[in-house]
């Protein structure tokens, strides 16, 4: 999915025509919220990680080690 994202900014960004990719994007979302819905409705109950829980793990790493994280990049 990152790479179908990718490539939809990058059509963006070039002013290309991208409605292809980002009605494969949008597929694919709908793939997710099936599957999360399927795994839900089979007694599935932990939180899932989202966005905001990759970056506060980004930061804190980014806190502790800055010159680590700083060569990483």
């Amino acid at each position: 999915m990152a790479d179908v994202e990718a490539s939809v900014r990058d059509r963006i960004n070039g002013d290309r025509d991208c409605a292809d990719q980002a009605l494969a994007q949008l597929d694919l979302r709908r793939k997710i919220n099936l599957l999360i819905g399927e795994w839900k409705a089979a007694g599935g109950g932990d939180v899932l990680p989202d966005v905001h829980d990759r970056v506060r793990l980004r930061l804190v790493k980014t806190i502790d080690k800055p010159a680590r994280a700083a060569s990483r990049r």
